[in-house]
């Protein structure tokens, strides 16, 4: 029998729920199947519960290994390689910039007319961050919420 952390349960509940509201315009059914309506994904799994748990436990397992490494952000193209990395075991569009409008709760990402836009205005924001002095940990916080709240409204893959 497999023993889950409680934060994987946690994760795994999250996760859940956060998979039930996300609304993907997809006609072209390049990310989700046109039957089950769920993401295509490497593993041809076609159940959401399934997939969020074999989803969770990939990106748990690949965050731990992300934890050990020395990562250096240079620019918000680093984002799309920490998302490759965390993902690519089940989807093959892992790391790459979508192609579709995507919406959680009724609220729509970033359109994809804008994303060039986005993207400069992500690298403006990561190049600011490093001219904040080291020791001015409030300063520091403040900016990464930024960037994470712009990366999150962006919402690129």
């Amino acid at each position: 029998m497999v023993k889950l952390h409680w934060l994987s349960l946690f994760w795994l509940q999250k996760k859940k729920r956060m998979s039930d509201t996300y609304k993907y315009l997809d006609p072209d059914s390049i990310y989700t199947d046109p039957t089950t309506g769920i993401l295509r994904n490497l593993l041809g799994i076609t159940d959401i519960d399934t997939l969020v748990f074999v989803e969770s436990g990939v990106t748990i397992k690949r965050s731990k290994e992300l934890a050990t490494k020395s990562l250096k952000i240079k620019d918000s193209l680093s984002l799309l390689a920490i998302h490759q990395y965390l993902f690519q075991d089940i989807y093959a569009w892992a790391g790459k910039k979508r192609t579709v409008e995507i919406s959680k709760g009724g609220k729509q990402f970033f359109p994809l007319s804008h994303f060039d836009t986005a993207f400069r205005h992500i690298d403006n924001l990561i190049s600011e961050y490093r001219l904040i002095a080291k020791r001015d940990i409030q300063a520091l916080a403040h900016k990464l919420a930024e960037i994470l709240d712009s990366v999150n409204f962006l919402h690129p893959f």
